[in-house]
C-alpha cells in the first residue's frame, strides 16, 4: 500500500502557516538541474543553485516537507555526524578540522537563511546536549575545549548534576552541555518558507510527481506520468525515500523509523518547571530521547530508532512511558499528537554527499543519520558548488569518505540490521 501524500497528522501540520498545493508536472520541460526530493535538502539545493543563476525544476512525488524535513525533532544541533576525527586516514586531519567547522557553519547558515528572508518558524537558541552516565558528563569537558580550540563565538556551559534543575526538570542525568548557538524551531514552517524562496528566484516546483524512470546521458531525461524533464545535471534529493530509483545508492541508506509524541499545552509553571531555558535537550543514547517545548507550551517528546520497517500500531502508547521515565509528573497530561516518519541512517553514521562515477552528472545528498535539519543545507550549499563550478573543496571532502551497503538486499537488509540491534542490546553493547 502506498503512503498517504499528504503531510502525517503532527503537531506541525496542525500549526502550519500557509500550504498551497502545487500542480503535478503535466508537460514536457528542460532546465539546467533537474531535482528529485522536496525536503530540506532538495529545495535549499534548488535555492543555491537558482542564486548561481541555474534554471531548475524540483519534482516532488508528494507534498513540500512530506517526509522527515516535516515532521522531525526540529532540533537545530551542530555537528556533522559522531566523532568524525575516525575518518581522517581518509581526509587528513585538514579535512576533519573542515567537517568539525562545518558542523558550526551549517547552523550559522540555517539561522542567516531564516533571517535573510524572514522566515516564521519559531527559532529558538539554545540546547542542552545531556550525559546518561558520569563518564559520558566527563566528555563533554572535553567537547568544551575542542569547541573553544575551533574558535566556537556562542556561549557554552557544564552543568553538573546537582545543577540540572536550571536545564531540565528531571532526575534523569548525570550532567549537561548547554549551548547556546544550537536550538530549535518548526520544520515545516522552515521548508514550507524555504520553498517561497526557491519560487521567489524562479525555481518550478511541482508536487505529486513521482519519477517513473530515469534515461542517464549527457542530457538526463526524468520521466512522471504527466512529463518528462530534460536536464544537464540531476540531484537526488529523497534521502529514506530514495526506493530503488537509484539502486547503487538506496543500498547504502537504511530507512529507520523515528516517533514524536506531543503534550496538550501546559500552563507556564509547568513549562518552566520541565525546562526553565526553552532549550532543545538530547541524551546520549543509540535510541536517543530528544524534546523541547513548541511555541505554545507543549512537551514535543521524541525518539526510538526502528530498523524492522514497522512502525508502532500505537505510537502514543509506545513513546508515553519513555517520556515519563524522564518527566513522571506529566504522567495525567494528555498527549493531543503522536506521529512518525523515516530517517536515512547510514553504517557509520556520517553522510553520503557526492556524485555517481558511473554519471557524473547526477548528484546526491543522503544518510544524514538523525543531523539533517543543519546538513542539508551544508549539503546542498556543496551540491550547488560542484554543479555550478565543475567542483566543491566540501564536496571532494565528502566524497572521499566510503560507505558500504547494508546486506541483504532490499528485503532483508531492515530486519537483518532489527536482529543485530536486538543481539547487542540483550548483551548489553547498546542502550536502550
Amino acid at each position: 500500500m502506498m503512503p498517504s501524500s499528504e503531510h502525517a497528522r503532527s503537531y506541525y501540520r496542525a500549526t502550519a502557516n500557509a500550504m498551497p498545493e502545487r500542480p503535478a508536472l503535466a508537460a514536457d520541460l528542460h532546465a539546467d538541474v533537474c531535482v528529485i526530493g522536496g525536503g530540506f535538502t532538495g529545495v535549499n539545493t534548488a535555492i543555491e543553485l537558482a542564486q548561481r543563476g541555474l534554471s531548475v525544476i524540483l519534482l516532488e512525488a508528494r507534498r513540500i516537507g512530506w517526509g522527515a524535513s516535516g515532521r522531525n525533532g526540529g532540533q537545530l544541533i551542530r555537528g556533522i555526524g559522531h566523532d568524525v576525527s575516525g575518518f581522517a586516514k581518509y581526509i587528513g586531519e585538514e579535512g576533519v578540522g573542515y567537517l568539525e567547522r562545518a558542523g558550526i557553519d551549517s547552523v550559522a547558515l540555517v539561522g542567516e537563511r531564516i533571517r535573510e528572508h524572514g522566515i516564521d518558524c519559531d527559532l529558538r537558541w539554545g540546547f542542552c546536549e545531556l550525559a546518561n552516565t558520569a563518564a559520558q558528563f566527563a566528555a563533554f569537558t572535553r567537547e568544551q575545549d575542542n569547541l573553544a580550540k575551533l574558535g566556537y563565538a556562542p556561549e557554552t556551559c557544564l552543568v553538573g548534576p546537582q545543577d540540572m534543575a536550571q536545564v531540565v526538570g528531571s532526575t534523569a542525568y548525570a550532567g549537561g552541555l548547554v549551548d547556546m548557538g544550537s536550538g530549535h524551531l518548526h520544520p515545516l514552517n522552515l521548508v514550507m518558507g524555504e520553498a517561497r524562496v526557491a519560487e521567489a528566484l524562479g525555481v518550478r516546483i511541482f508536487e505529486h510527481s513521482p519519477v517513473l524512470e530515469l534515461i542517464h546521458g549527457d542530457t538526463v531525461r526524468v520521466r512522471c506520468a504527466g512529463g518528462t524533464v530534460r536536464a544537464s545535471h540531476l540531484v537526488l534529493a529523497c534521502n529514506a525515500h530514495l526506493d530503488e530509483l537509484e539502486p547503487r545508492l538506496s543500498g547504502k541508506v537504511l530507512p529507520a523509523g523515528s516517533y514524536i509524541i506531543a503534550t496538550e499545552p501546559l500552563s507556564e509553571a509547568v513549562a518552566r518547571q520541565l525546562i526553565p531555558q526553552n532549550l532543545a535537550l538530547c541524551d546520549q543514547k543509540i535510541g536517543l530521547d530528544y524534546y523541547r517545548l513548541s511555541a505554545d507550551r507543549r512537551l514535543l517528546f521524541g525518539g526510538a530508532c526502528h530498523y524492522s520497517g514497522r512502525d508502532p500500531a500505537d505510537i502514543a502508547a509506545y513513546m508515553q512511558p519513555k517520556m515519563l521515565k524522564v518527566f513522571p509528573q506529566l504522567a495525567n497530561t494528555a498527549i493531543e499528537f503522536q506521529w512518525g516518519g523515516k530517517i536515512g541512517i547510514t553504517a557509520n553514521r556520517f553522510p553520503q554527499v557526492g556524485r555517481l562515477k558511473q554519471y557524473p552528472n547526477v548528484f546526491y545528498a543522503q544518510g544524514y543519520s538523525g543531523h539533517g535539519l543543519n546538513v542539508t543545507h551544508w549539503c546542498a550549499r556543496l551540491l550547488a558548488e560542484g554543479i555550478h563550478a565543475g567542483q566543491s573543496r566540501g564536496l571532494d571532502l565528502f566524497s572521499r569518505v566510503p560507505h558500504m551497503t547494508f546486506p541483504g538486499g532490499k528485503l532483508l537488509r531492515s530486519p537483518l540490521l532489527a536482529l543485530g540491534m536486538l543481539w547487542l542490546r540483550l548483551r548489553g553493547l547498546v542502550n536502550n
